[in-house]
């Protein structure tokens, strides 16, 4: 179900799967939305039994752990599982690489949803992009 990206058409998914649900669903400006740490990143897409993609997400190394962003599930296959199924496999695919420490900026609709996973809020919440975030971390 889920992957490391390790090829241009999985990326290319990836993608559109960003753009799909972050520049048309929440209207990110997509200059915005593909940044300096693409190539850096460890992406991973996930694909339903007949292969369609339906969820993307990466993290990259931040100071002494990883910071995971750009979770996006398509709507087609939300409320079913799949966030939390996505985020274990991030988690894991970090581990694996010997990051202990995530952090990521979660929109706040999604606290509580990254609270059920374990992550902790920290600070006062913030706008990026239009949307509220707070910041939120997870020891693994």
């Amino acid at each position: 179900m889920f992957n490391i990206v390790n090829t241009p058409t999985m990326m290319e998914d990836a993608l559109q799967i960003r753009k799909d649900v972050f520049v048309k669903e929440q209207g990110v400006p997509l200059e915005n939305e593909i940044d300096q740490y693409e190539e850096i990143a460890t992406h991973v897409i996930g694909y339903d039994s007949n292969h369609i993609p339906f969820a993307t997400g990466r993290f990259r190394p931040i100071n002494d752990g990883v910071k995971i962003e750009r979770v996006a599930i398509m709507p087609s296959h939300r409320k079913s599982g799949n966030g939390q199924l996505l985020m274990q496999f991030l988690e894991n695919v970090a581990k694996q690489q010997g990051f202990h420490k995530l952090s990521l900026n979660a929109q706040c609709h999604a606290q509580r949803f990254y609270e059920s996973l374990g992550y902790k809020a920290i600070g006062d919440t913030f706008i990026e992009e239009n949307i509220e975030h707070i910041a939120m971390t997870k020891i693994v």
